[in-house]
């Protein structure tokens, strides 16, 4: 999967949402990642939805002969007609705290006294932050939890009437194992090519492992936070691989611009996706990577005149390695990945393979982005396990001989991605 995350806060009414389904199409991204566009509480915060069957009218073209519910057809429609899926997603964690259910079904929620409680997350430094604006659901503890499901399934079975091919479950590790397998399993019936793909950040990677475990497609893994040196991302990888793919991502809808944290590098811009697009099965970007925007979307505030200029265009790199990632197997697996020792600590070398025998890769990256580094392999074919001869297929100065020892300067944040075939 190579999804491009369409903003709708950025992009306004559907009716203007064509050039960018078509720009994500000419990268070569074969779905396309909507945020909530249900109608939301007074925060108006995204996540939080008052009515899962009503359409925000932010969204909605006025101008338009047709209603909510046909305008979102109809920019699917455009979707796949320029080959890619839509997902939308699917948050059922929690909902607005002024949303009709509370009063209609205060017994579906989770109680704190008097009080229906507010979900909240504690950060890396103890903090503890807390969603005034949203109501937890209580999945586990409901004196009516079929009632709750059965609503659940209603929101999916909705979603899906109106097009959407696939949903990535917010916070999909809070809810219980058992109840996502019965609404994936009860989807599916109505419709086994939908895909359900579980956001599993700030989760243990037991947890990680157990959520997968309960019938879903993928599930996004921390790549973004890896700094190409520590052994927690290589680990964790492995746990899960043999459960459910995973996506990668250089950045998202819930974390600063990459331009802006790396200095206005676009080196650092090109090593991340690189790296993102070929680590594991799945990547991802939120609309405005490509172009090298800094500022972070916010899912109350953003507006379609927060529009940026162009800093950066990256637009044919990235639908070169979405090429590299279609034509190779070894990038769409959850293959084994190992690190290989470098004499160049600034370098890093991984080796993959498919999980099948479809191939293997070498990756050597520039952990710089702003300086050269120099590239020293004394044997390339010692590092691969099936004869065959390797092929270079990166993106710059790609070398039609593979010389032994193997020697190149690369700019910064370079990647050179070689590969065998089967």
């Amino acid at each position: 999967m190579k999804i491009y995350n369409v903003f709708p806060r950025l992009v306004g009414r559907f009716g203007e949402w064509t050039p960018h389904l078509e720009r994500a199409a000419a990268m070569g991204f074969d779905w396309v990642f909507v945020n909530p566009i249900q109608k939301t509480g007074r925060s108006g915060s995204l996540y939080s939805t008052a009515d899962y069957f009503t359409v925000n009218p932010d969204f909605v073209d006025r101008r338009s002969k047709f209603d909510a519910d046909a305008q979102v057809r109809a920019m699917i429609a455009e979707a796949e007609r320029l080959g890619m899926s839509v997902m939308i997603d699917l948050v059922i964690n929690h909902c607005a705290v002024d949303s009709a259910l509370v009063k209609e079904h205060p017994e579906w929620f989770v109680r704190e006294g008097s009080k229906i409680a507010n979900p909240f997350c504690v950060e890396a430094d103890g903090t503890k932050v807390v969603w005034y604006d949203l109501a937890q659901f209580d999945h586990e503890h409901s004196s009516d939890r079929k009632g709750l499901e059965d609503f659940l399934h209603r929101v999916i079975a909705h979603l899906a009437d109106l097009g959407f091919k696939g949903f990535r479950c917010d916070a999909a590790y809070q809810l219980p194992t058992e109840l996502w397998k019965r609404l994936i399993s009860r989807a599916r019936k109505a419709d086994p090519d939908l895909v359900f793909v579980a956001e599993t950040l700030g989760c243990s990677p037991e947890q990680a492992r157990s959520t997968a475990g309960a019938g879903f497609d993928a599930i996004f893994n921390s790549s973004k936070w890896w700094d190409f040196d520590g052994s927690w991302l290589l680990e964790q990888y492995d746990l899960t691989r043999q459960v459910a793919p995973s996506i990668s991502f250089p950045e998202s809808h819930d974390t600063e611009r990459l331009f802006l944290e790396s200095g206005q590098n676009p080196n650092a811009l090109r090593q991340r996706y690189l790296f993102a697009a070929l680590f594991s099965t799945g990547v991802m970007i939120p609309i405005g990577f490509e172009y090298g925007f800094s500022t972070r979307l916010d899912v109350v505030n953003t507006q379609p005149d927060q529009w940026e200029g162009i800093n950066v265009d990256l637009t044919h790199e990235i639908a070169q390695i979405n090429r590299i990632k279609d034509r190779y197997p070894v990038f769409r697996s959850e293959g084994p990945i190992e690190r290989i020792a470098c004499s160049n600590p600034a370098i890093l070398l991984l080796h993959k393979s498919h999980p099948k025998g479809r191939g293997e890769a070498l990756l050597a990256l520039n952990k710089d982005p702003w300086n050269r580094q120099y590239l020293r392999i004394e044997n390339l074919y010692q590092h691969i396990r099936a004869p065959g001869p390797l092929r270079d297929v990166s993106l710059e100065w790609a070398m039609d001989f593979l010389p032994t020892p193997f020697e190149f300067d690369l700019a910064p944040g370079m990647g050179r991605v070689l590969v065998t075939e089967s």
